[in-house]
């Protein structure tokens, strides 16, 4: 896809190099990662990490799917994780980071919303009249005083 990263998001430059563009055939991948080529194939059919392809079918990967390949191999060596949990682990990271994008999304919309509320409560405080006195109730002593002005011809 022309002017896109592959993965939804939009690139400025359809040129320029980011952690997101593909640009390394397996053998490189697999270098890069540590890992043998069949282990890349592996992880891509079980879904665990899926890169670009190439009109040809290619795999074509990032550097944000090296990292990711990394990622699953400490998780699998060291914690001993199965690939069925590393899969999920990393569902849930990405659906963590797609509510974390949405929260920051929602923020900005309500100071947006928070500021303009604030310069209409001020532009209403700025249009009253200053020559309305605010009225107080005060207690007499249960005494009412009635004002009736005069009429202009007594």
């Amino acid at each position: 896809m022309a002017g896109t990263d592959g993965r939804g998001g939009r690139r400025r430059n359809p040129y320029q190099l980011t952690d997101d563009t593909p640009v390394y055939v397996i053998s490189v991948a697999a270098q890069l990662s540590g890992l043998h080529p069949q282990t890349l194939r592996q992880y891509d059919r079980l879904g665990l990490v899926s890169p670009d392809r190439t009109p040809g079918r290619g795999r074509r990967y990032s550097a944000r799917d090296i990292e990711l390949l990394r990622q699953v191999q400490a998780l699998s060596q060291s914690e001993g994780i199965n690939l069925a949990g590393i899969k999920r682990i990393i569902e849930l990271e990405n659906q963590v980071a797609a509510l974390q994008a949405r929260v920051a999304e929602l923020s900005s919309v309500v100071e947006s919303a928070a500021a303009a509320m604030s310069q209409r409560e001020a532009a209403v405080h700025a249009s009253y009249r200053r020559d309305l006195v605010r009225y107080e109730d005060v207690q007499h002593g249960g005494a009412l005083v009635v004002w009736r002005p005069k009429k202009a011809h007594d």
